[in-house]
């Protein structure tokens, strides 16, 4: 009796040891990007407070699983359509398996695609769905401006459209990684791209702007005493050039010819390696301001960057949500710029210090419609980051005080 309750006993024990032990030998899944990348989540537990600030910023709203939580339009009913005319309609609803967009046409029910994911969340979003492994845009899009859907950008005013491709170049600027593939429905909406989904690494991560990090980790977990960060790139151990060729990958114009994907970019690499820029060969356009308009030309045909050591980083702190403090870019303006040598002002004379510091983005980086963020409509306003003097914003200001 005493030998066949051993034997139910060791029956019982080995699978349970089984499992144990392959829990206790559990490793994190490997990074789709490959083992030299250890993955966000692991800077955490020495960046805390710099990585809850990031989760605020533009550049990890690039791209997110869309769900209730990050998806901004409203879902509530009379508030969760948009009409194109009284016989045609995009109605935005929740269901056990998602949320969705589902056009409707004389009353009919049609096409309806489920939000897979959310690009952007600053001035707006726009969203895509999978299709087997190939990406389209939804029809409808969000605005911040007003806080309502809008037809997506570039769409027909009278026509429900889900074939809009989504492909490598815009996943290049509003996501960290993804393995391309063969695309499953060649030929479908006139030809595709496939990624592996399993392979997405949302965001602009960490990693994105700083480089492999595996090593990194490795070293300053084994050697908890180490400050000084070993097997990373730091932003101010690069060049100039290297720290505008950073942000230039993707903030210098979506006309660019890509030689190869831009995920392959890493801090210190050279931009012409990866891409053919257009805006240099043509007349700047200070007006030409989008959110996939060129940045970086702009910056570089002003003044101030030609004249000085002026980086993106000078006004631009990436782990901050810094959006629409303009009194704070002002006070960045007058680290360069203070009363002795801002005497070359015209308006010098007829303001006060205050007003002209308070006033610097508004007199030399004015705002501009966007026609892109917003089709059809006045637009987003954006900033240009062409710095210069503009005489209609110059009396502008003067019309302000006056009153």
């Amino acid at each position: 009796m005493l030998k066949k309750r051993l034997v139910r006993l060791a029956i019982f024990l080995v699978p349970l040891f089984f499992i144990f032990s392959q829990c206790l030998n559990f490793k994190k899944p490997e990074d789709p990007r490959g083992s030299a990348y250890a993955g966000s989540a692991t800077c955490v537990s020495c960046h805390k407070n710099i990585y809850s600030s990031y989760l605020h910023t533009a550049h990890f709203m690039a791209s997110q699983p869309a769900a209730v939580h990050t998806v901004q339009g409203s879902f509530t009913k009379g508030a969760n359509e948009f009409v194109f005319n009284p016989n045609m309609k995009v109605v935005m609803d929740k269901r056990d398996t998602g949320l969705y967009q589902t056009a409707y046409e004389n009353g009919k029910k049609g096409q309806s695609q489920r939000f897979d994911i959310a690009f952007g969340g600053i001035k707006g979003q726009t969203y895509a769905y999978w299709l087997t492994n190939e990406l389209f845009q939804l029809p409808i899009s969000y605005t911040d401006d007003n806080h309502s859907w809008i037809n997506s950008p570039g769409y027909a005013p009278d026509r429900i459209a889900f074939e809009r491709m989504i492909g490598t170049q815009c996943l290049d600027c509003h996501a960290s990684y993804v393995k391309q593939e063969p695309a499953d429905l060649p030929g479908y909406y006139g030809g595709g791209e496939g990624f592996e989904k399993t392979s997405l690494v949302y965001s602009i991560d960490c990693e994105r702007c700083h480089g492999p990090a595996a090593a990194h980790v490795k070293f300053q977990t084994d050697n908890p005493g180490e400050k000084a960060a070993k097997y990373i790139t730091t932003y101010k151990s690069l060049t100039r050039a290297q720290k505008v060729n950073m942000c230039a990958i993707c903030h210098s114009g979506a006309n660019n010819h890509m030689l190869r994907p831009a995920f392959g970019f890493k801090p210190g690499d050279t931009i012409t390696n990866y891409m053919q820029l257009h805006f240099s060969n043509t007349p700047v356009n200070y007006k030409a301001i989008d959110v996939h308009g060129n940045q970086v030309g702009l910056l570089e045909s002003s003044k101030c960057f030609i004249g000085s050591n002026l980086t993106c980083s000078t006004c631009h702190d990436t782990h901050v949500n810094d959006r629409d403090k303009v009194m704070l870019y002002a006070s960045r303006c007058m680290t360069c710029h203070n009363k002795d040598t801002h005497n070359e002002c015209k308006l010098t004379n007829q303001l006060s210090a205050a007003i002209l510091t308070n006033n610097c983005i508004s007199c030399h980086m004015p705002a501009f419609s966007s026609k892109i963020i917003i089709a059809g409509r006045s637009g987003a306003l954006i900033h240009t980051h062409h710095i210069a003097i503009y005489p209609e914003e110059t009396q502008k200001v003067l019309a302000m005080v006056k009153k």
